[in-house]
């Protein structure tokens, strides 16, 4: 395989091919909303239906070794898909992240770029428009298992996951041929793709860094991480040989990319997480949903979600947020409703979480029939919780968020301009402790047959826990 073919130069076939399966995944897409939902009226539910964001966007990982062609898999992933693609490079570059200034001055001057900041970089990117509504596919990140598992713990889940391996000789042997165009920027191979014009030829140039030895060592380095960082993928992580036509590895990858997983769950799970502010709840539901392809419904970001988008609902909601007044509960379903109902909840089940905070609550969930199946109470001692709550702050300068006692800042300098968030205010959190112990007598009432969880420990072990509750449930509380 050529790693340094232009992207721009794919072949007819291929683009056909890609375009023939976008077309039939729609229309396999309608037919399903058509047999789930059977509305009266089909044709204006299917207008609005295509007017929906795509919930089925891609959303794809793709790792290798240095010169394993990732970069060009990645970028013809993304022509055909039309997903937003997300490298290094773009990231630290974009000139509209006031976060990315940093990244940029590390990146300009060839230094390590701290996880926390690039994660960082990822969750912000991820949250413009183009990613949100087309997908996004992610080159070459995370190189290690600290940014996977800071990546996971921010709830970004791809759904696939393609990891390109090849000889190491084969590696090397591609690095050295490379050369660059530096008028252009466009990127040629002495063997595989040398341009016929004599002008182009004659200012070419060897790119830096493509010595035997610095690939060498650079391949050592990822050798030494991704074994870590494949574990973090069970289930979705498809390993594609690099050593063989360029055409063939991208059959391959659009294959695999366009296949809908099924969940490894032993039934349709739906569910729910209870306990109060601070006791992990978020972060155990974004592992259940990366580990079983569940759908992560956070009752206040959709919410926050419909506010922004302005939807019907949200220019409804926006009063209540803006007053930071309690919204109401008719209202609060109805916006949860529609999610729930949508065809990948349906279909691969969910985990909830941020509701029903009363008993009202949740006797409205399970009368429009989101009946969890799984129940699962995280208790987490008052002293925990605001010691985890009330010791945490923000860095305003560079973004990243500290702890005075788990993560406290390196310098002085940092800790003088810490600040906290109003809502991690003593007086807060006491207010939102006192009311979840008021109504958590009645909900575990309601779900006798719930698991209570020590969350008051490392969160994986917490994890640990819930996932065999999950997979075998069991008739007593667990420790």
């Amino acid at each position: 395989m050529d790693s340094t073919t232009a992207p721009h130069r794919i072949p007819p076939e291929m683009r056909q091919y890609g375009e023939e399966n976008h077309i039939f995944e729609l229309m396999q897409n309608m037919l399903e909303q058509l047999l789930i939902h059977q509305p009266e009226d089909p044709i204006p539910f299917m207008i609005q239906h295509l007017h929906k964001d795509n919930d089925n966007v891609p959303r794809i990982v793709i790792l290798g070794p240095p010169a394993s062609g990732k970069t060009t898999i990645a970028m013809w992933l993304c022509k055909h898909l039309n997903s937003s693609l997300l490298t290094l490079e773009n990231l630290v570059l974009n000139e509209f992240s006031f976060m990315a200034t940093k990244a940029r001055r590390l990146y300009l001057q060839r230094k390590t770029i701290p996880s926390v900041l690039l994660v960082q970089l990822i969750q912000e990117r991820l949250a413009e428009e183009d990613c949100i509504k087309r997908g996004w596919i992610l080159d070459g990140i995370p190189e290690t298992r600290e940014q996977a598992l800071r990546i996971q713990t921010l709830g970004i889940t791809p759904r696939h996951v393609i990891v390109l391996s090849a000889p190491d000789t084969v590696l090397i042997e591609r690095n050295l041929g490379k050369r660059i165009d530096p008028q252009t920027g466009e990127i040629y191979h002495t063997t595989f793709d040398w341009p016929p014009e004599s002008e182009i030829q004659n200012r070419l140039m060897v790119p830096e860094d493509i010595s035997e030895l610095e690939t060498a060592q650079k391949l050592l380095e990822y050798h030494r991480n991704i074994i870590r960082v494949i574990p973090s993928y069970p289930k979705i992580l498809k390993v594609i040989s690099a050593d063989q036509p360029c055409v063939d590895v991208f059959y391959q990858a659009l294959t695999y990319v366009q296949s809908n997983h099924r969940t490894n769950a032993p039934f349709t799970p739906r569910v729910l997480l209870l306990g109060p502010v601070g006791s992990g709840k978020s972060l155990q539901a974004a592992l259940l949903a990366q580990k079983y392809r569940l759908v992560n419904v956070c009752c206040g970001q959709l919410l926050k979600e419909a506010v922004a988008d302005k939807t019907t609902f949200g220019e409804l909601v926006r009063p209540f947020f803006e007053k930071e007044m309690a919204v109401p509960d008719s209202l609060l379903m109805k916006v949860l409703s529609q999610r729930l109902n949508q065809q990948d909840c349906i279909q691969k089940g969910w985990v909830l979480h941020g509701v029903p905070r009363d008993l009202d609550q949740a006797h409205l969930l399970n009368s429009l029939g989101y009946n969890p199946n799984r129940v699962f109470f995280l208790n987490v001692p008052f002293d925990s919780i605001m010691e985890r709550l009330t010791l945490r702050r923000i860095d305003p300068v560079t973004g990243e968020r500290y702890h005075l006692m788990y993560k406290p800042p390196p310098t002085m300098e940092i800790q003088a301009r810490l600040l906290q968030n109003p809502k991690d205010a003593e007086e807060q959190v006491k207010l939102k402790m006192d009311l979840f112990y008021r109504n958590s007598a009645d909900l575990e009432q309601l779900y006798g047959s719930a698991i209570t969880v020590n969350g008051d420990q490392d969160p994986y072990t917490v994890f640990e826990y819930i996932e065999s509750g999950i997979i075998n449930p069991l008739p007593k509380k667990i420790p």
